[in-house]
């Protein structure tokens, strides 16, 4: 009897541009698996703003918490939080950014969210169709608030991004989606929303729960600032809920 040949036997992982025979790419299909394990982002779209909160999982009781950063401010109005290879989505945020201040140089206008989206998806989708690099190993939200109001974004590894009220990615994405598919609602507010992020958080983490791991910024539709959430009310909160 022979033994099965395997895909990655076969070399059909030594390259992104490669499919498989059943059709699959599985340089990008790694890319996806390095997200699932990556530390957890959630956001919520609410009636007054839109919310992104990130966890920082710190790894050494000597690293200083204020030094990891998983929520990025790309413009006035718009956010981001990474999961998966940070040093993949720090590069893609920075990307992110100059986008951003040249359609401002180049319009006198803040950049809608969408169409930023729609730029950094396109150099995701780029990096699994082109050789001599791997695709980016991690997944983006992007929380804006423009003339359409709060919006809130998730971009893959494979170049797609969906539009979401309220969505999490990461490796307890599963436990926190359940939450927020019951909790959420049309209506709810940036501090219900801040309250509701902190207790899924509290409730998938349990005894490991700790305020520092958690970092957070909002954007209000009221004056369309990023704005990071206050260290001080998060403990207050957290002891709350």
């Amino acid at each position: 009897m022979q033994p099965t040949i395997t895909h990655q036997m076969m070399g059909y992982d030594r390259s992104s541009t490669m499919f498989s025979p059943d059709g699959r790419l599985l340089q990008v299909e790694y890319a996806k698996k390095a997200v699932r394990q990556g530390t957890t982002s959630l956001g919520i779209v609410c009636k007054d703003g839109v919310l992104l909160l990130a966890d920082k999982r710190i790894i050494g009781k000597l690293i200083i918490p204020d030094s990891v950063e998983k929520v990025f401010q790309v413009d006035d109005h718009i956010g981001a939080a990474a999961t998966g290879y940070l040093m993949d989505g720090r590069v893609l945020i920075e990307r992110a950014q100059l986008i951003a201040q040249q359609y401002r140089v180049n319009y006198d206008s803040p950049m809608d969210t969408l169409l930023l989206v729609k730029e950094i998806a396109n150099m995701k989708q780029a990096y699994t169709q082109f050789g001599g690099a791997r695709p980016f190993g991690v997944s983006v939200l992007f929380a804006g608030v423009d003339d359409d109001g709060p919006q809130l974004f998730l971009t893959d590894v494979t170049g797609i991004y969906f539009q979401y009220k309220a969505t999490a990615v990461g490796e307890a994405e599963v436990q926190l989606n359940e939450i927020l598919e019951k909790e959420y609602a049309d209506d709810i507010t940036l501090e219900n929303a801040m309250k509701l992020g902190v207790s899924a958080f509290k409730k998938i983490f349990g005894k490991e729960f700790d305020i520092e791991r958690i970092d957070g910024a909002y954007i209000k539709t009221s004056d369309r600032s990023f704005k990071r959430v206050d260290k001080d009310y998060l403990r207050k909160l957290a002891k709350k809920v």
